[in-house]
């Protein structure tokens, strides 16, 4: 620590570091800023739009470029349009790159700009400036403009999120340095109250001046659209357009003229979702995202970490969904848990008799019945009570200590008794065979439960002299079963983690029949999401509503990923410090602390630490009693709905007012939290008043002393804590923050308990006393950032696994956009056609069979290959497949001119007679196999002789083979993602396994998709057009072109608790080299001791003899 003091001294210290490198912007936005103040309303618009010209003319040249090198695409051969789009895709590049450059040119005078615009709105009700035709299209859709003759008059108030508001803001000096920091790409880092939105108003209107649209990304849709409404006007004024994606529904037009706007507001989810949506798209109009260029998010540690690792996943239904088992296994489930329940509290009946004896031996044997309750139901609420008295917390420690020794051989007779054995660290729930006995009772096969061992049954089945087909037949017997039992003993575990894990009121609510999850983080409903892998269903089977249908996943992708897909991005919070590691070393994100503009007043003070919950209620209801004595309000802080009532109900005993505030009662937030800064009001609330939540105070509170902040309990995650303090001390406001701790809850019981348990057990403390010191409140702290630490390597092994998946994405939706957009799909299609050719040349060089090779040939491509047998044994493979290219792609060719000479004459004739009437018309293409209905546009396949006919063929049967392989595969990723888990067991690294199955997978699935598209396009003609009795071709008009039904799939959120903790497991298991615990039972095995007799017969001592060396 020391030598940290000093190297700070020499050095400084990161923050002011940071703060020295944007000083010089800061200065210079202050010397141009009188200038800018100087100048009429009109010349200060007319600022902006030079400021816009500036960057045109700065990109202008690589621009024309681009043009031109589109202009001349068609006369080009294609291997000259394969150099010619690289080269504009390198354009495109340098000018994101020159964009950047002239925008840190122009900042100061932007950001001048921009404050001056914030203080002319403060300080006039009406602004007045010559009109112009953005500001008429503006007084027609919004209410403060409005249009008097050649002038436009803008008001300074105007309805933002329901309520009208006032401007009243402008910029201070430290903003400026926080707008700053947004502009380079980094996380600005301020506190409570220091105007996040107003900050992002500098770095979003300079960067929205390119053009290329700016993405400001909030956490919910009420923030989305208030922000929206409550800074537009400032953007408008400067004409810049400004929209929200929430406020219009999904693949719209409203939608897509929203993300076509120079400034897009939105919910983290729904831009994800329509990335999603446009790659599931069936023509260019149903597109609606632009490239990402730039993105601010607000609570950005929220969405980059708490909800990075959360797939966001389209979905729709899939055959047999509504087939499940979680009802039909649900009473064998139940009956298990409650033989357990049952189980458990006489196990800590008897502990307890056995614990209060004075003879040592019953002590121990009490410890035993102890801890084996503790392994059957740690949530117990009388075992954590019990837990907490003197002595019994240690002593079950010293237990536990005694079979987790040698490697846990003694386990066993602790399990053994049991149903069920719970790690609550690692949230598992693992049958035991006792369990196992009861759950298949009544089922007449003891193995119902039980995964057979299909290595062994295959193994064995090889070895057996039997006939092809009966091995055949045996081995499709085998392998149907092991699915069958594999899927039930999925759903018992499902269950079981539903039981024993899951509890209503915490983790999870029951609203209007619907299990809806609960935000750990912020104590908000989130809707729409659903835990992955059946344990929703699972959790839906136990509280009795109904159970959804599965479906099946038709595109999907982490929040992580698709924030990395923009060309800079930055953040905005009141919380990031304590997770800088992680958000550098993901999304390259640096932390920069933005100071406040007036000293932080609060007072923190130290953890009240209890041994009992009870006590610990107890002395929060004294504290708010005293605080409200005083003319203080208080804030109460919970960690779940379940102590939210508690409380509630105890307030009500003692005939106290107040308010609660949680995921059940959240339709009153506004009006709860508006009241919350008055004198002696008493707000209960969970995590959702921590983040995002303004408690404005009355001039009286502030002389009694401010907000006073209590906490319930420590949050895992030291962000929360911290939200939850900042709700207090806004701009200078006194107040205060403590929390109130037991040994009983969770962080301290999985991590901190143990040695405060022991000291204050040393110290003879008695019920009620408490334990208050500033190194406990540090131990409570580091035994947070352990678990933050943990969650990191959770999310970013997660992130490894993502990673597998995205890398597959971004190639196969990168092939889906050309196809789509049909611009490159020339060059793809002579691609696919290369690699069909090279992978059939190569394979059959290989193994040296010429037949297979013109076998295939045929079968594939519908190509008869001049190759002599001669020549395909002597010619090397790359020449060869060169040589044979040339043929296929003749062939091709050809095959295309017969299209087109076939169609063109129809076309022709069609538009002759009915041009006035058809605007796009059916073509029919087959294979021979099917039939595909291409639809074109009339006027240009006639004008260019049916060559855009071929167009639309080529990106026609391009989508349909991608999306057909592309589900499929993502339905087969799934499942090798659930399977490779078991690796595990075999001493091996799941994610390892994951990497080199999934690449065989998507190499095997590229080429099928490319042999399928190789051969349709390669086989396709037009059938023979059917004549009416006037001798006309009978032609189809195709229908109008219309957006893509979404309404048939599903977008959700899936909550990957489970699935992160068992990846946590596994990866813990391969790193150490052991595999998971089994489900039986340990045998245990005879230790000898170093004095014993050598079990050899030699009679020596066992030191002396065959354990000399060890």
């Amino acid at each position: 620590m020391a030598l940290n003091q000093f190297l700070s001294k020499i050095f400084g210290s990161k923050s002011q570091r940071d703060l020295k490198e944007v000083a010089p912007y800061v200065t210079k936005i202050k010397e141009i800023y009188p200038t800018i103040e100087q100048l009429d309303n009109d010349g200060l618009r007319a600022r902006t739009d030079a400021l816009r010209k500036r960057i045109a003319d700065y990109t202008q040249d690589k621009t024309d470029e681009i043009e031109q090198l589109k202009s001349g695409l068609e006369e080009q051969n294609l291997e000259q349009r394969d150099e010619t789009w690289k080269r504009i895709d390198k354009l495109e590049e340098e000018i994101l790159d020159k964009n950047e450059e002239i925008l840190d040119q122009i900042l100061p005078e932007a950001f001048a700009i921009m404050k001056d615009t914030a203080r002319r709105f403060k300080e006039n009700e009406q602004i007045v400036v010559t009109a112009n035709e953005r500001d008429k299209e503006l007084a027609a859709t919004h209410d403060f403009v409005t249009i008097e003759g050649d002038k436009a008059i803008y008001r300074n108030h105007w309805v933002a999120g329901g309520n009208e508001i006032v401007w009243d803001m402008v910029h201070y000096d430290v903003q400026l340095i926080g707008g700053v920091v947004l502009h380079k790409g980094k996380i600005a880092e301020m506190a409570t109250g220091e105007g996040k939105t107003l900050v992002a108003t500098l770095p979003v209107f300079l960067n929205a001046l390119p053009g290329r649209g700016v993405h400001v990304v909030t956490v919910n849709d009420y923030l989305s659209k208030r922000d929206a409404e409550w800074m537009g006007p400032l953007y408008m004024f400067h004409g810049l357009s400004v929209d929200c994606i929430d406020k219009h529904k999904p693949n719209s037009d409203g939608r897509r003229a929203a993300y076509n706007s120079d400034i897009t507001f939105g919910t983290n989810n729904e831009f994800g979702f329509d990335y999603l949506r446009d790659n599931m798209a069936t023509s260019p109009s149903d597109l609606v995202q632009r490239k990402h260029n730039y993105a601010i998010v607000d609570e950005v540690d929220s969405v980059l970490i708490d909800d990075a690792r959360t797939p966001l996943i389209i979905s729709g239904p899939t055959p047999k969904g509504e087939e499940q088992l979680f009802e039909t296994y649900l009473p064998n489930v139940e009956k298990v848990v409650e033989a357990q329940r049952k189980l458990c509290a006489q196990l800590l009946i008897d502990a307890k008799k056995k614990m209060q004896s004075e003879d040592k031996k019953e002590q121990e044997e009490g410890g035993l019945l102890l801890y084996r309750s503790y392994k059957g139901l740690p949530k117990n609420k009388a075992l954590i009570k019990y837990l907490s008295e003197p002595g019994i917390k240690s002593a079950m420690l010293k237990t536990e200590e005694f079979y987790m020794q040698d490697n846990m051989r003694q386990m066993h007779v602790v399990t053994d008794p049991l149903y069920f054995v719970i790690d609550e660290k690692m949230q598992s729930v693992n049958l035991t065979d006792l369990g196992q006995e009861l759950l298949s009772k009544g089922t007449q096969d003891s193995q119902f439960f039980v995964l057979p061992d299909i290595t062994s049954q295959l193994s064995q089945l090889d070895a057996e002299e039997l006939t092809p087909e009966a091995k055949a037949e045996k081995r499709d017997t085998i392998v149907t079963d092991y699915a069958i039992k594999s899927e039930r003993v999925h759903t018992v575990n499902q269950l079981f983690k539903a039981y024993a894990l899951f509890e209503k009121d915490d983790q999870y609510v029951v609203i209007d029949n619907k299990v809806l999850i609960v935000d750990e983080q912020t104590g908000r409903i989130m809707e729409g999401r659903r835990y992955s892998d059946g344990l929703h269903q699972a959790i839906e089977a136990k509280e009795r509503v109904k159970v959804e249908a599965a479906t099946q996943t038709f595109a999907t992708i982490t929040l992580q990923n698709y924030f990395r897909m923009y060309h800079k991005l930055s953040g905005m919070t009141g919380t990031a410090e304590t997770e800088a590691g992680e958000l550098w070393d993901i999304y390259k994100l640096d932390v920069v602390v933005i100071p406040t503009n007036k000293p932080v007043i609060r007072k923190d003070m130290n953890d009240r630490i209890y041994k009992t919950a009870r006590e610990k209620y107890k002395a929060v209801i004294d504290e708010i009693e005293d605080l409200i004595g005083k003319g203080r309000p208080v804030l109460v802080g919970t960690t779940s709905v379940e102590i939210s009532e508690l409380l509630s109900r105890m307030l009500s005993l003692r005939k106290i007012p107040h308010n609660v505030l949680n995921a059940k009662l959240h339709q009153k937030e506004a009006e709860i939290v508006a009241e919350a800064g008055k004198k002696g009001t008493v707000t209960i609330a969970t995590n959702m008043a921590g983040r995002g939540t303004d408690i404005k105070l009355t001039p009286e509170v502030r002389d009694a002393g401010g907000l006073a902040i209590i906490g319930t309990e420590r949050h895992e995650s030291r962000r929360v804590d911290r939200q939850l303090r900042g709700r207090c001390g806004r701009q200078g406001d006194p107040g205060s923050s403590v929390f109130f701790i037991s040994l009983e809850d969770h962080l301290m019981r999985l991590f901190a308990s143990d040695r405060i348990a022991s000291l204050m057990d040393r110290m003879g403390f008695k019920e009620g006393e408490v334990l208050e010191n500033k190194m406990l409140s540090k131990s409570v702290e580091r035994a947070q950032k352990k678990v933050e630490e943990n969650n990191f390597g959770i999310r970013k092994r997660l992130l490894e696994y993502d990673d597998v998946m995205n890398s597959q994405r971004e190639v196969i939706y990168t092939r889906r956009r050309h196809a789509l957009m049909g611009e490159r799909i020339g060059l793809d299609t002579l691609n696919t056609l290369y690699d069909v050719t090279e992978q059939i040349v190569f394979k059959n060089k290989e193994i040296d069979d010429y037949e297979a090779f013109k076998h295939e040939m045929l079968g594939v491509l519908s190509v008869e290959s001049s190759v002599t047998e001669e020549q395909f044994h002597k010619t090397r493979e790359n020449d060869l497949a060169a040589k044979v290219f040339d043929e296929v792609y003749n062939a091709y060719k050809r095959k295309l001119d017969t299209i087109a000479s076939i169609a063109y004459p129809v076309i022709h004739q069609v538009r002759e007679q009915r041009g006035d009437k058809f605007e796009r018309i059916i073509v029919p293409i087959t294979d021979g196999k099917r039939t595909y209905n291409i639809v074109t546009n009339l006027k240009e396949a006639d004008e260019s002789e049916g060559h855009s006919l071929l167009k639309e063929i080529e990106k026609s049967i391009s989508l349909y083979t991608i999306d057909d392989a592309w589900k499929e595969h993502l339905r087969e990723m799934d499942e090798l993602r659930n399977s490779v888990q078991s690796a595990a067991y075999e001493n091996k690294d799941p994610l390892l396994i994951y990497k080199l199955e999934s690449y065989e997978l998507f190499k095997t699935m590229v080429e099928a998709m490319n042999r399928k598209t190789a051969s349709i396009l390669m086989r396709a003609r037009i059938p023979m057009p059917e004549q009416n009795e006037e001798g006309n071709v009978n032609v189809r008009e195709a229908a109008p072109e219309r957006r893509s039904d979404m309404s048939r799939y599903s977008a959700r959120k899936d909550d990957v608790l489970e699935e992160s903790r068992q990846m946590q497991r596994t990866a813990a298991q391969s790193a150490t080299g052991s595999a998971p615990a089994k489900q039986q039972p340990i045998i245990a095995e005879k230790k000898i001791g170093r004095n014993d007799p050598c079990p050899c017969g030699s009679g020596k001592k066992y030191k002396n003899c065959h354990g000399r060396n060890l």
